[in-house]
C-alpha cells in the first residue's frame, strides 16, 4: 500500500507537519540516566535468577535430553521451544501456524498469547525472562545510547513513511508498550519533563469510532459513539451479564475486555475466532457484582469448562456465543457500516485505489482488512498532525516556555511550564474540539479529548487523568 496526497491542502498538510514534528525533534526529550542504568542492572539481576530457575527445573533436563547429538538448550529459540512442547512433549498447541500451503509445515505457535495459555510453569518464565530482557536492551538501552547530556532527539519521519502514520527512530517512541503495564511503566518513569515543567498528555476519545462515523454516516454507530456505550453493551452479550456496573473493578474489566478483546479487533478487521481467547483473558480478572468469578459464570452458563485449576479447559461454546455476537454486530447492530465495508471493498477493485476524506488517496495492492481500515486510521492520523500543526503555531506566536515533545498513537504530548498550564491546557482544548471540525466540514460528531497530566519533575509514568483545575 502506498500513500499519496490528492490535494494541495493534502500536501501541505504532510508538509507542515514535517516542520512542526521538527520544532518538537529539537526540543528534545529528558531522559533520566541515572534510573535508566540502575533499572538495567535490576532486571539483570532478575534475568539472571529466573534463567536458573529454568536451568534446575525438571522441564529444562527434559528438554536437554531431547536434544539430539552436540545441541545445546537455547531458551531464545522459538524452533527449539515448539519441537520439545509439541512433538516431545505432546502438548497440544493453542494454535497453529504454517510454513506453506503442505498440512505437514503447520506448527504449533510460539507466540506470546499462545504460550502463556499453555498453563506450564516453566513458559511463563520464559515469557517473562524474554520480557524484561526486551525492555532492557530495546528501551532502556535505546535511551541510553541516544541520550547526550539527558536529553534525546527522536526523529519522527512523516516525510519517508509510505503509509498514513509517520515512522520513529533513534528511538522508536512508538513502539514503547503499552498493554503490558509492567513494561509500560518501566519504560515510562525513565521519560521526564525538562526541570520545573510537567508533561500534559491530550488524547482524541474514541478517535477512530468517530472517524467512521463521519465515513459511513450510520446512525446507530453515531449514537453508540456520542451518546451510548457499545463497550458496556458488547460486554453484556458477550459474557451474558443481565446488566453491568463499571464502576464495579470486576465488571468494568469485563467492559475492557468488550473493548480491547471484541470492539476494537473487530473494527480493525478481526474476528470471533481470534476475539474469544482474548476475551476469556480479560474474563480472568473479571467478576460479577455479587462477587461470582466471570469464568465461573460463564462455566455456569456452559460456555466454557473449567478444570480443577480453574483455567480454561475447553471453550469451544464460547467460540460459537462469539461467532453469533459477531453476526449481530455487523449485520444487525451496525448494518449501515457493513453495507459502507461492500462499498469501500467494490470500490477498490474496480479502482485500485481508495480516498481518504482528508484529500489522500491509498492504491496499490491491499487486503481487504487494509482497505476497510486504511482511511479510518490515515484520517485519524491526519486529525492529530492537523491540531499538533495548529498547536505548534500558536505556542510559537506566543513564545510560551511550553512546547511540544511528541505525538505517540492518538496522543500529543507536551512539556508545560506551571504558570501557562491554564492557558495552553485551553489552547489545545479549542484546538482539538473546536478549530479542527471548523476546518473539515465533513466531520458529523462532537469531538472531545481526555488529558492526562503528571506533577511538575515527574515521569511519564506517573500521569493521572486532569480535569482542568488549576491550583
Amino acid at each position: 500500500m502506498e500513500i499519496k496526497a490528492t490535494t494541495k491542502e493534502a500536501y501541505q498538510l504532510l508538509h507542515d507537519g514535517a516542520l512542526a514534528f521538527q520544532h518538537a525533534e529539537k526540543v528534545g526529550l529528558r531522559i533520566d540516566v541515572e534510573y535508566c542504568e540502575n533499572k538495567k542492572g535490576e532486571l539483570t539481576k532478575e534475568i539472571e535468577k529466573i534463567e536458573d530457575r529454568i536451568k534446575t527445573s525438571k522441564f529444562y533436563h527434559q528438554w536437554e535430553r531431547s536434544l539430539t547429538g552436540k545441541k545445546k538448550v537455547n531458551i531464545d529459540s522459538n524452533w527449539q521451544l515448539a519441537h520439545f512442547l509439541y512433538d516431545v512433549k505432546g502438548i497440544k498447541p493453542i494454535k497453529w501456524t504454517t510454513g506453506g500451503k503442505k498440512e505437514e509445515n503447520k506448527k504449533g505457535s510460539t507466540d506470546e498469547e499462545s504460550l502463556s495459555q499453555l498453563g506450564v510453569p516453566e513458559i511463563d518464565l520464559i515469557l517473562r525472562m524474554r520480557k524484561l530482557k526486551k525492555v532492557r536492551d530495546t528501551y532502556l538501552e535505546s535511551f541510553l545510547r541516544e541520550q547526550v547530556n539527558g536529553v534525546i532527539h527522536p526523529f519522527m519521519n512523516l516525510h519517508l513513511t509510505r503509509t498514513y502514520r509517520p515512522s520513529m527512530d533513534s528511538p522508536n517512541f512508538q513502539n514503547i508498550p503499552i498493554r503490558d503495564e509492567e513494561a509500560m511503566n518501566i519504560c515510562r518513569q525513565a521519560v521526564l519533563p525538562h526541570r520545573g515543567h510537567q508533561l500534559l498528555e491530550t488524547d482524541y476519545s474514541g478517535i477512530e469510532v468517530l472517524i467512521a462515523c463521519c465515513y459511513t454516516h450510520d446512525e446507530r454507530l453515531i449514537y453508540d459513539a456520542t451518546e451510548g456505550d457499545m463497550h458496556r453493551d458488547m460486554a453484556i452479550e458477550l459474557y451474558m451479564l443481565n446488566s453491568l456496573n463499571k464502576s464495579h473493578k470486576g465488571e468494568y474489566n469485563l467492559r475492557q475486555g468488550a473493548k480491547n478483546g471484541f470492539v476494537f479487533p473487530q473494527f480493525y478487521g478481526s474476528y470471533y475466532e481470534n476475539c474469544a481467547p482474548d476475551l476469556l483473558r480479560w474474563a480472568e480478572k473479571g467478576s460479577l457484582h455479587d462477587g461470582t468469578p466471570a469464568l465461573v459464570h460463564l462455566n455456569n452458563k456452559g460456555l466454557v469448562k473449567l478444570g480443577r485449576s480453574g483455567r480454561v479447559r475447553n471453550y469451544d461454546k464460547f467460540i460459537e456465543h462469539v461467532r453469533n455476537v459477531e453476526d449481530s454486530f455487523w449485520n444487525v447492530r451496525y448494518k449501515t457500516y457493513t453495507r459502507w465495508k461492500k462499498r469501500m471493498w467494490e470500490d477498490y477493485l474496480k479502482d485500485g485505489y481508495i480516498k481518504f476524506l482528508t484529500g489522500f488517496q491509498a492504491g496499490g495492492v491491499m487486503s481487504r482488512k487494509q482497505v476497510m481500515n486504511a482511511p479510518i486510521q490515515g484520517a485519524a492520523f491526519h486529525w492529530l498532525l492537523w491540531s499538533f500543526i495548529e498547536i505548534d503555531r500558536i505556542q510559537r506566536e506566543h513564545n510560551w516556555d511550553s512546547k511540544l515533545l511528541w505525538q505517540i498513537h492518538d496522543s500529543i504530548i507536551a512539556d508545560i511550564k506551571p504558570g501557562e498550564l491554564k492557558e495552553v491546557s485551553q489552547m489545545i482544548e479549542d484546538v482539538t474540539c473546536k478549530q479542527l471540525p471548523k476546518a473539515w466540514d465533513w466531520i458529523i460528531v462532537p469531538l472531545k479529548v481526555e488529558m492526562d497530566l503528571c506533577d511538575i519533575d515527574q515521569p511519564w509514568n506517573t500521569k493521572r487523568r486532569w480535569d482542568g483545575t488549576v491550583s
